[in-house]
């Protein structure tokens, strides 16, 4: 037990921004989804990603072949040769990619300078939301893995490589389909969550006094990225993180422009009916 609980603390020693990361999770999945919700998906989210990690370091699917250099193996938390933090990152980076889904195909309502997301369970679990947040989820790796790769020149450390040097600043292909097809089963797998639980009545967070917690998903995915360029930047790795900016750009636009186009041309009324339809201890002001 001792020698559980210094692996652990040698583990947030060792990857602190990922339990910071982790910690805003459960705050603003909590809010948004209810705590159900979130303790529900951390476990079965940190499951199907060490499941799929596991799967790729010995048969290489689905990310393609891609092996673990274990030299922390003895001062912090590994699973069969899965590193634990690495697994369990996986899922705020599903919920805050689905959470920017949903700020871009919900209905928002702007008043007295609150923005409300006019969300229903429709939307919640649709599966254009799910596609769209497999493509954010899928979007943060591309960000992600190349300065990951380099992690021996900060931090993070030397943790994994591939056998052959991939096409994309040394990552492979085959990582980001890999990325594309866990992320739509995280996504999938939160909206069944989410689904069932409120069939059986299990309601969101009680208090619906903030309006602004749905925004704590896709501040977390901002500062995700934020974060990996940041560090991009300050290895001196100028062409990735340049790379990585003009990337992110057009979706960043993209959901700018949405949300614009949203708050004013759309049915207001209707939206409101039907997310208090759905939602009824929601107290609109």
């Amino acid at each position: 037990m001792e020698s559980f609980l210094t692996q652990l603390l040698n583990t947030i020693i060792l990857r602190p921004y990922v339990f910071i990361f982790l910690i805003i999770y459960l705050f603003g999945c909590s809010l948004h989804l209810g705590v159900k919700r979130t303790l529900l998906f951390a476990v079965s989210g940190y499951m199907i990603t060490w499941l799929s990690e596991y799967s790729s370091i010995h048969i290489g699917l689905p990310y393609g072949p891609y092996y673990y250099i274990e030299h922390t193996r003895d001062m912090e938390i590994w699973v069969l040769g899965v590193p634990f933090m690495d697994s369990l990152s996986y899922v705020f980076l599903a919920y805050a990619s689905y959470s920017v889904a949903l700020l871009t195909v919900s209905p928002l309502w702007l008043s007295k300078g609150t923005i409300y997301l006019l969300e229903t369970r429709a939307i919640r679990n649709a599966f254009f939301t799910r596609v769209l947040g497999t493509i954010f989820f899928a979007y943060l790796d591309i960000i992600i893995d190349p300065v990951a790769l380099k992690g021996d020149r900060w931090f993070l450390g030397q943790i994994y490589g591939y056998p052959e040097e991939g096409a994309y600043f040394g990552v492979p292909i085959s990582n980001f389909i890999g990325w594309l097809i866990v992320g739509f089963v995280l996504i999938f797998t939160l909206q069944r969550i989410d689904y069932y639980l409120g069939l059986n009545r299990i309601k969101d967070y009680a208090n619906y006094r903030y309006p602004w917690r749905f925004l704590v998903g896709p501040a977390l995915y901002l500062g995700i990225l934020l974060f990996n360029l940041s560090v991009t930047f300050y290895i001196g790795e100028y062409n990735m993180g340049w790379v990585g900016v003009f990337i992110v750009l057009l979706p960043i636009f993209l959901i700018y422009t949405i949300l614009k186009i949203k708050l004013s041309h759309m049915n207001l009324q209707k939206a409101i009916e039907e997310h208090q339809r759905d939602f009824p201890e929601v107290t609109m002001q």
